[in-house]
Parts: structure tokens; sequence; C-alpha cells
């Protein structure tokens, strides 16, 4: 299916590895002119080299900034000062008891993962409603319907998150823009990854026990009984953001395998 993006201008918020990554090359291949995003020039480098070895004639590019901080949102959309699509995808996680989470860390969880979709969505929507037409996506979680009781803070971002993208939506309901969420599931994203590899080695056993171990006490409820790749979350977020996706606005879409148990 031609997704229609062929030529639209598209964001990617922390894209250098996992999920974003996934997201920005599965929109390069559909032919969106994609920048990239990661904190070091190292790293934003060493992705735009994989997707260009990956996707033929792939026209993207990167800019490297701190999209967690007001000042590096500041510096990015000079470089970036309009876009079609925006999708919100820089996130940051760790498993750490209610009672340890300081302050400091409750502070920089929400900055990361919800101000820094706040703060690009603030700069790029006004020009999507000129032009009549854009899509907006924040990286949500499962999390955000199910907290998990061993990454509460996550969780209180991936909900703020979902709430941020159903307002934005109703806000601009006409305009030939949509704002939606994507919940994804338990992923084998680089975070995720170096989580299970540890796990394994403390515990002497191997990557594919943990996995088991993981959905069958931690994620019960998941249908799909492992983790889901990057790839094959990018391909939900490739048709939210295309031209044949404009019922979907103001949702919260599942791509979490099954794990949330709902019927609506």
């Amino acid at each position: 299916m031609d997704l229609g993006l062929k030529g639209k201008s598209a964001v990617v918020s922390g894209s250098t590895a996992g999920i974003g990554l996934a997201i920005a090359r599965a929109l390069a291949a559909e032919g969106a002119k994609v920048v990239i995003n990661g904190r070091t020039e190292a790293r934003v480098t060493a992705a735009l080299k994989q997707i260009h070895s990956q996707v033929e004639n792939a026209e993207v590019r990167g800019v490297a900034a701190d999209l967690g901080t007001a000042a590096g949102v500041e510096k990015f959309v000079k470089e970036v000062p309009q876009t079609e699509i925006l999708v919100n995808n820089l996130g940051i996680f760790e498993v750490k008891p209610f009672h340890e989470i300081p302050d400091a860390d409750w502070f920089r969880f929400f900055e990361v993962n919800v101000l820094s979709g706040v703060r690009l969505s603030r700069q790029y929507l006004p020009g999507m409603q000129k032009n009549k037409w854009g899509r907006i996506i924040f990286i949500s979680s499962e999390s955000g319907q199910q907290i998990p009781a061993e990454m509460i803070h996550y969780g209180m971002t991936k909900t703020a998150q979902i709430a941020v993208a159903r307002g934005l939506a109703e806000s601009v309901a006409g305009s030939g823009v949509t704002v939606n969420s994507v919940l994804v599931g338990p992923t084998a994203s680089e975070g995720a990854s170096v989580f299970v590899e540890d796990m394994a080695k403390r515990q002497g056993i191997s990557t594919a026990e943990v996995e088991r171990q993981f959905f069958a006490s931690v994620r019960p409820t998941s249908l799909l009984k492992r983790f889901e790749t990057p790839e094959e979350i990018a391909m939900v977020v490739a048709f939210v953001a295309s031209t044949h996706a404009v019922t979907m606005n103001g949702a919260a879409v599942p791509a979490d395998g099954g794990v949330i148990r709902s019927i609506l």
C-alpha cells in the first residue's frame, strides 16, 4: 500500500536507535523527507549511515540536540522550523521502587518524556493548521493505561502523553491535522535489550528464559508472549502518519501485543 507520504516532511525525536530509528527508516522508505535526532553528533551520524545503507535514495538528515531540555528544543527548531509530520518518540525509562524515586527523577522523567513532545508540538502545530494538513504522534505505552508498579514515574508520563494527544486533537478538530498516541507494548529496543541481557547474566540464564519469565510474571496478559520488534511498531506508526489514516484522530492506538485487557 502506498501510504501517501512521498515528499512529506517528518521529524522523529529520539531516533538514533530502537523504535525511533525504525520509525525514521519506515517513513524514509515511504518517500518522506525525514529529520532524525539524537543528543550527540556521533549517534546521529551513525544512524544516518544505517538508514542510507538500508533505504535506497533515502532523504534523511540529522540534527543533534538534547530535546529533553528547553534549550535543546530551541536549538533543534532553529534548524528545522517546519514539519508536516511530528513523531514524539523521545523517552527514558528505568525500573525503580516508588519509595526510592526522588523529586528530581519525577521532574526529569516529565520533562524528557512529556515536555519534549509538548514543546515540539507547540512549535510545529501552527504550520500544520495553516497548511490544513499534519500529523502529530506521541509514542506512548500500554504502561500509560496499566501503570507498572516497578516504574510508576514512567507510567505517569505515558498517561500524560495520551492526555496531551487527546487534548490537542480536540483543539484542532476539523483542521486537517490529526493527533494520536500509539500504545507500544514491551519492545526489544536498545534499552530493553540491555536490561534483558543484564538480567540473564545476573541470574545465569539465557535471554530467552528471561523473556519467557517476563511474560509469565510481569506482563502475563500479553497475547503476543514475546517482545515486539521496533520494526513492527514502526509500521503501525507509519500508517497512523499516512494520508489514509484521516479517521484516526484523538485515539490511543493499541500496538501493545494485547497486554491491555480491553474490548474497546
